[in-house]
């Protein structure tokens, strides 16, 4: 799994997580010792000892907590017509509503009870929220610029120099890499304007098309998208096969219509359908 694909609302999921596996093991009910008794030989239980409130509360939040990340890895996938991120949303709820009752329920509440009610607050507001704040939907790994090094479209042992290369001069679809683009409706340097014969043909011959440049002329070039977006296959299957992340630069290697085929860093490729406010490197 690419670690650069989860969202500090994925980081705050995997932490309650982490420490509602921790609670598990602290004692549920606190003992009170009357004065001048040695209470020392007396073991409160821990969720290990309750099987039904360990399965209930304790791995219930677990489980759900690991299915957001699956599904966050793994888009499509679905549990009884659920996504995976979406069931495992419903049993971090549902670890929350069990520790809210175990709770009150409780005479002496330990701190395991204590510190489980607590992870399970935060593990379900994380699951709830990351779609919905912003500042949750976010990379939690911030991604490395590419490296400046030889691309297997280009020669070895030199820069890239194809425009949309991170570091390169930016150009857009249709332009030619160090040359200036014209303004609309203008001629192309060294091509003849409306009106203006062509090299080798007769006054008044119509010119060459304008408008950019053929599909041959495609140059790979590294882009990051501005929000999760899925990757579809090239062969047209309407299921993702990925999820493109925010943060993380990825290389399209050819355009077919208003999209873009595009490779991941696990050499994964398909179309991109929606390339709209694409950040290119």
């Amino acid at each position: 799994m690419n670690i650069r694909s989860l969202t500090r609302g994925d980081g705050v999921v995997i932490g309650a997580a982490v420490v509602l596996f921790i609670a598990s093991f602290l004692d549920l009910s606190s003992i009170d010792c009357p004065q001048g008794i040695d209470c020392s030989g007396f073991d409160s239980a821990n969720a290990w000892d309750a099987l039904g409130l360990l399965m209930s509360m304790f791995i219930a939040g677990i489980i759900g907590a690991a299915l957001i990340v699956v599904g966050r890895a793994m888009p499509g996938r679905k549990v009884a017509g659920l996504d995976l991120g979406q069931f495992g949303v419903a049993l971090t709820v549902f670890a929350l509503w069990t520790a809210f009752w175990n709770i009150i329920d409780a005479d002496n509440a330990g701190a395991g009870m204590i510190l489980g009610l607590l992870s399970t607050i935060v593990l379900a507001a994380g699951a709830v929220a990351t779609p919905l704040v912003p500042a949750l939907k976010g990379p939690l790994v911030g991604a490395p610029r590419p490296p400046q090094v030889a691309s297997p479209y280009g020669q070895p042992g030199q820069p890239n120099q194809g425009y949309g290369y991170p570091g390169a001069q930016q150009q857009p679809y249709g332009g030619q890499p160090g040359q200036p683009q014209p303004a609309f409706g203008g001629a192309q340097p060294g091509q003849p304007g409306p009106g203006q014969p062509s090299q080798g043909g007769q006054p008044g011959a119509p010119g060459p098309k304008q408008g950019g440049a053929p599909a041959g002329n495609f140059e790979p070039f590294w882009f990051a998208v501005p929000v999760a977006r899925p990757l579809y296959g090239e062969d047209g299957s309407p299921s993702p096969i990925a999820e493109l992340a925010p943060g993380t630069w990825y290389l399209a290697v050819e355009q077919r219509g208003p999209g873009l085929i595009a490779q991941t860093q696990d050499g994964r490729r398909g179309l991109l359908q929606d390339t709209t406010g694409i950040q290119r490197g």
